[in-house]
């Protein structure tokens, strides 16, 4: 006889959408793991059609309130893929500089308040700020930098409105950047020893067997690490344009589940995010971001989903560095934006946003209405694999007490940060115990 024991998580609250957890399990196994999103859709890709394309920036950025930035970009660049349009180098590094803001505010958010409690042993950064206020107002101060990028060049921080087909509506003049670089410096001094924090955490020892290893799938590019160009790579040979996204990616529908599952067709489960980028593009950071993780012992490949906080912090570095190279470099463009002519077409689009690869197609008519929408967010792609996380972890920590287990399933989680982390802090849970005749 045999106690079969259930983790249940009711509700999953602030994410992007509604989900809970249940985990089934008892000494012999674990039978059953659900990530349950039971949010009703919000229609985004429905309420799109019949839209004029040049909207699309301002309605995808409603998507996420923590990344804006990243589902307007995905929507441009697909936008931009159907009309033919090709924009100067000024215009693309301005872009490039908007995103490294919102990697910084997005990952630092998660970095500070949302995922080192669970390693400092509190149940949120309230409780952490207590005894941590330092480590705490660090991180706000960090924050706030990657919200200056984005405000400057968004318009305002939160759901910006200065981005548009094409271009900007209006972009700066180089005395404008200044104030912003002395601030990017100061900041990028909290980002390093972020770094040395991160990478003393105490990280629980989980890897998988050579036979269960991750896929991870990132972009690539030649000449820069990723954010907003490049093709769809994968650590298991995955080479392809982004207009072929759809032919190796599958989208499924779960019957526990409103969000659906996004699966590689040959292979099943992937892995995108942080990890997966790093993984594939180790040798594009900058030097100090390099320089840095040898510093710390941190290795050029990680696969330790707990360790993801390290790569977080590594990328934090990354995108001030980044941040600076191009402000320094920064010539105003002769125009803020190339003019659109409407004509029809289908266009793909597909960029880095914090939390992994945001995928957009687009269907436009000849009047430059929308037809057809498609868009693959992070958190659908990783759900798979964070339940066979669950899984496999769940094995490895069964002599810990019932609710140190609870705990590092709701860490487990978060070291996805897929919009359903920043709200595993306040969850109720309730373990269920019944009894099971049988081996």
């Amino acid at each position: 006889m045999a106690k079969s024991k259930t983790i249940k998580v009711d509700y999953l609250a602030r994410v992007e959408g509604e989900g809970a957890l249940y985990v089934r399990y008892d000494d012999g196994g674990v039978h059953d793991v659900k990530l349950k999103i039971f949010e009703p859709p919000r229609f985004f890709e429905g309420f799109m059609r019949g839209r004029d394309l040049r909207e699309a920036p301002d309605i995808t950025a409603r998507i996420c309130g923590i990344c804006p930035i990243a589902y307007q970009m995905s929507a441009v660049y697909a936008m931009e893929d159907a009309l033919g349009l090709t924009l100067p180098p000024e215009l693309h590094a301005l872009r490039r500089l908007i995103y490294c803001g919102e990697w910084i505010e997005s990952h630092t958010l998660h970095i500070y308040m949302l995922h080192a409690p669970d390693f400092l042993g509190y149940p949120g950064a309230v409780a952490m700020a207590k005894d941590h206020p330092q480590i705490v107002q660090n991180g706000l101060r960090i924050k706030k930098a990657g919200n200056a990028i984005v405000g400057l060049l968004g318009g305002r921080e939160v759901h910006p409105i200065n981005v548009r087909v094409g271009g900007f509506y209006r972009v700066p003049n180089a005395a404008e950047l200044q104030p912003l670089r002395e601030q990017l410096l100061h900041a990028r001094d909290m980002a390093i020893e972020t770094v040395r924090w991160t990478a003393s955490l105490p990280f629980p020892n989980f890897e998988r067997a050579q036979s269960e290893q991750y896929e991870f799938v990132a972009l690539s590019h030649a000449d820069e690490y990723p954010m907003n160009r490049g093709s769809i790579t994968s650590t298991r040979g995955l080479a392809i344009p982004v207009s072929a996204y759809e032919s190796h990616f599958r989208e499924e529908h779960i019957e526990y589940s409103s969000a659906l599952h996004s699966t590689l067709i040959e292979r099943g489960a992937y892995f995108v995010g942080p990890m997966a980028r790093y993984n594939l593009n180790a040798d594009r950071l900058s030097p100090l971001v390099r320089q840095l993780a040898d510093e710390v012992g941190f290795p050029p490949f990680t696969a330790n989903p707990f360790q993801s906080i390290v790569v977080r912090s590594l990328e934090v570095l990354f995108a001030f560095d980044e941040a600076l190279r191009l402000i320094d470099n920064y010539r105003r463009p002769d125009v803020s934006y190339v003019p659109v002519a409407p004509c029809a077409g289908t266009g793909y689009g597909a960029t880095e946003a914090p939390r992994g690869l945001l995928y957009h197609r687009y269907q436009i008519d000849d009047a430059g209405k929308i037809a057809a929408a498609k868009i693959v967010a992070p958190t659908s792609q990783n759900q798979k694999t964070i339940e066979d996380d669950l899984r496999l972890i769940l094995p490895k920590f069964m002599h810990l007490p019932e609710k140190q287990l609870q705990a590092r399933c709701e860490q487990a989680i978060r070291n996805y940060d897929p919009c359903i982390s920043c709200s595993t802090h306040f969850l109720k849970l309730h373990l269920q115990r019944s009894e099971r005749i049988g081996p």
